[in-house]
């Protein structure tokens, strides 16, 4: 019993470690972790007088954007380009007005997909609408509750103004929550075009954000866009980039790291709780083999060897091990199966820890059976066979 609570314990945690961090990565991917963003970088040019600097920032035009997102090919990669408007818009819908807070962004017919936005009600832009830069506008959640007193629906067809200019709402967004540019629901997107007419300077920078199948292949992917962009930029070889790459799973990658230090501790924790175990089974055996001692002396007046004594002694301590070791790990499996159904994760099998624990039980039961084993094959049969 010893055994299976040490063994539960090291298989349980391990495996709800593991179902969280699916559940993470999961959930990581789906808001963006597997995608990367290009921005233009300040270049820092050296100047003769007294060392002194100058900054020069060289934006992402609008036909390099385009031009990198029809040539980009790596799998089933998206592309998707955005312009940022203003942030200071304000919004009009019948006799309801809005402070002028809200962030008006241009979008691409993929960025939602990209960027993991879900569509609530109405539609994402259609490709045509993108190309003639039509008047239609698609809301993020606070917008809806603003102007609509968070009823969806009743605003799918509508018309409403951004500034002086109307638009028609096709579609709304569910909720996203905050990030690092503040609220994501407190944003209206209309079509890059329309943002490029209204909005754009020469100065203007059109982000570029690329999303791959699977988070694993976002290194990969970044050489091929890093290669791409700099012939996009027509940058000669000597030059350096005056762009950066800006990864998304960051967060992510710190969080494995994290993980990985909290296994080798439940690790280390549940090593000790069976080291406990392992002494208190080589006391049990050793105890078995002093009230076994006229059955040792029997089957060695019989012919047994020494090494038919040793086995057999070996074999049991190892048998108990396995036997604690498979409860241990069905509790172990039921446990990280609980916390995946109470934090609504998909379970993942733990064939690895399963693997550990059998593999820890028997090195507990060779550690643990060894030196009672070795001293009941030592024993003399003649003392053996008078030991009352």
């Amino acid at each position: 019993m010893i055994i299976a609570v040490g063994i539960c314990c090291l298989v349980g945690i391990l495996t709800a470690i593991d179902t969280i961090l699916f559940s993470m990565s999961d959930n990581f991917n789906r808001l963006g972790a597997n995608s990367f963003s290009i921005y233009p970088k300040s270049e820092t040019i050296k100047s003769s007088k007294k060392g002194r600097a100058a900054e020069k920032w060289t934006p992402i035009s609008f036909d390099e954007a385009m031009r990198y997102k029809e040539r980009y090919e790596f799998g089933s990669a998206r592309v998707a380009i955005d312009l940022y408007c203003t942030n200071s818009a304000a919004l009009r819908y019948k006799d309801i007005k809005t402070n002028p807070t809200y962030r008006v962004i241009g979008v691409d017919e993929n960025y939602f997909y990209v960027t993991a936005f879900e569509i609530d009600q109405g539609r994402n832009f259609s490709q045509t609408e993108i190309e003639n830069g039509n008047s239609k506008v698609i809301l993020g959640s606070d917008v809806v509750k603003k102007l609509f007193k968070g009823k969806a629906e009743k605003a799918i067809g509508e018309f409403m103004y951004i500034g002086s200019n109307k638009y028609k709402i096709i579609g709304t967004l569910k909720q996203k929550g905050s990030s690092g540019g503040g609220s994501n629901d407190s944003r209206v997107f209309i079509p890059l075009l329309k943002a490029k007419h209204l909005f754009a300077t020469k100065n203007s920078n059109f982000a570029i954000t690329t999303s791959v199948q699977n988070s694993s292949e976002v290194d990969e992917a970044v050489s091929t866009a890093t290669g791409l962009m700099r012939n996009v930029r027509k940058l000669k070889a000597s030059r350096d980039n005056n762009f950066r790459i800006r990864k998304s799973d960051g967060i992510l990658d710190i969080l494995k790291d994290m993980t990985t230090e909290l296994r080798l501790a439940t690790i280390a924790i549940a090593l000790m709780t069976l080291l406990g175990a392992a002494i208190g089974l080589m006391n049990i055996m050793l105890v078995s083999v002093t009230e076994r001692t006229k059955e040792i002396g029997v089957r060695k007046a019989l012919g047994a060897t020494r090494k038919n004594i040793l086995t057999q002694f070996l074999t049991e301590a190892i048998v108990i091990c396995q036997i604690g070791g498979i409860v241990g790990i069905i509790l172990g499996v039921f446990m990280g199966y609980g916390v995946a159904s109470y934090s609504n994760a998909k379970f993942v099998i733990p064939w690895q820890w399963m693997f550990l624990g059998f593999t820890v039980c028997m090195i507990v039961g060779v550690i643990s059976g060894l030196y009672p084993a070795m001293k009941a094959s030592r024993l003399d049969p003649i003392e053996s066979l008078r030991y009352e």
